[in-house]
């Protein structure tokens, strides 16, 4: 019997969560095909430029309004907008006046990890329905409050792990489900990217045209540095999770779709700096193992940061391990397995979308995944969003509590029903941050 998305996301919505209130389901407006979406792009440094290329992508859909707090950004995007798309778009730096704009009906949501729950939360109290990159969350309780906003606003939420839409990746899932590679027991996820000495930059004035207090928002403030805006954030951690939460999400999130299961009972975690002496704060190396003792099952997940081998061919991927063969997904779009203990060339799958790199065009890369989105807009049903908001805090939840792990540098007992540590309360610390006045996740959403 094939095991479908919507099973696995009803199963581990139940299995590793506290039991939240029904929805409460507010009026909106049901798009027929022919009604235009007006969407806002929040943060249009990085991933932002593939947001605007995929929603603008989509019928009947337009990009209205650019938002980030660095203007000298908004302006470089205004520019290329209408050099590509022959349209005026307008500039916010403060998302709260794209949050009070009742014209706009979508936002997207690019902006560093730590405006990512916020930003969603916002939205779904202001009544838009979201698009959020991953990871969905910084830490894992505001993620539960994200889960808790979407349903109680009855707000369509996707997260941005585009292989989700992946015709290739979703074969290969079912071949699992089917048994093809027999009891599935293991998964592997790798991230080994090219991360390079980033020094030190030291403190400098803010530069014009940047509001610091709007970039920094729920984080707690320190003087401004180039060692954060706007790349490098992602290896500090008040504003991001390491690769293990950037590119690795994408693998977090399908170790638990192919597994089919939620969070962990048991994590432990071992790495560190050992090549750079920059200002990174995240480890360069990390090795994180997470184990569901009841269910048989366990994932390993991997970072390096530098030269080093392939595995079965693939640098970001995931291979999972059965009684009777392995799986190897490489990327974004393609598959490939072996079987038995030759190692015998089994079944095999590949997207190829138009750009043949899988991460932005094609069925599954970002123009497809947004295409899935506008879908579920418009016709108000979150029963067929491929990346819904409960995976966006479950694939983040993995990736913290494998960097809480390695934070308080001991094995970790954790309860997926309560979403907290067992008797550890230093650790249960780390499950949220102490939010900034003006930028606070509410406790009630």
């Amino acid at each position: 019997m094939k095991s479908t998305r919507r099973s696995f996301i009803k199963r581990t919505a139940v299995a590793s969560s506290a039991v939240i209130a029904a929805p409460t389901i507010i009026s909106s407006t049901v798009f027929g095909a022919n009604d235009r979406i007006n969407a806002a792009v929040l943060g249009v440094n990085g991933r932002g430029k593939s947001h605007i290329q995929g929603l603008m992508a989509q019928k009947n859909v337009q990009v209205t309004t650019l938002c980030d707090p660095d203007m000298n950004l908004l302006r470089e995007r205004q520019k290329t907008f209408k050099e590509t798309y022959k349209k005026d778009v307008a500039l916010e730096q403060d998302l709260r006046r794209v949050m009070d704009n009742k014209d706009i009906d979508v936002v997207s949501i690019a902006s560093p990890n730590h405006w990512h729950a916020l930003s969603v939360i916002w939205a779904c109290q202001a009544g838009k329905d979201a698009y959020v990159e991953k990871p969905g969350s910084h830490n894992i309780w505001e993620g539960r409050k994200m889960v808790e906003a979407a349903e109680k606003y009855g707000r369509i939420v996707q997260h941005g792990v585009q292989l989700r839409s992946s015709p290739a990746v979703n074969e290969a899932i079912n071949l699992m489900r089917d048994g093809y590679i027999g009891r599935v027991y293991m998964a592997r996820g790798i991230v080994f990217r090219w991360r390079g000495d980033i020094g030190d930059k030291g403190f400098s004035p803010v530069p014009a045209g940047i509001d610091y207090d709007l970039w920094t928002g729920p984080a707690q403030k320190r003087p401004f540095t180039r060692n954060l805006v706007h790349y490098n954030w992602h290896w500090h951690w008040d504003y991001g999770n390491g690769d293990v939460g950037n590119q690795g999400i994408h693998e977090t999130d399908l170790c638990m779709w192919g597994l089919d299961v939620g969070l962990p009972t048991k994590i432990t975690s071992m790495g560190g700096k050992f090549l750079w002496d920059d200002c990174k704060e995240v480890p360069e190396v990390l090795t994180s193992v997470y184990n569901y003792p009841e269910e048989r099952k366990i994932i390993q997940f991997e970072v390096r940061p530098w030269c080093t081998n392939t595995e079965e061919g693939a640098t970001v991927g995931n291979i999972f391990y059965g009684d009777k063969g392995i799986l190897v997904v490489d990327g974004y779009d393609k598959y490939k397995t072996y079987l038995g203990e030759d190692r015998t060339p089994g079944k095999s799958g590949e997207d190829g979308g138009e750009s043949g790199s899988g991460m932005d065009r094609g069925a599954g890369g970002t123009d497809g995944h947004f295409a899935n989105f506008i879908e579920a807009v418009r016709k108000r049903d979150k029963t067929i969003l491929n990346g819904p908001v409960e995976t966006a805090h479950l694939s983040s939840g993995l990736a913290h509590l494998g960097n809480i792990a390695y934070r308080t540098g001991r094995v970790l007992d954790f309860n997926p029903k309560s979403e907290s540590f067992v008797n550890d309360p230093e650790a249960d610390k780390m499950l949220r941050r102490d939010y900034r006045k003006g930028f606070e996740v509410p406790e009630n959403v």
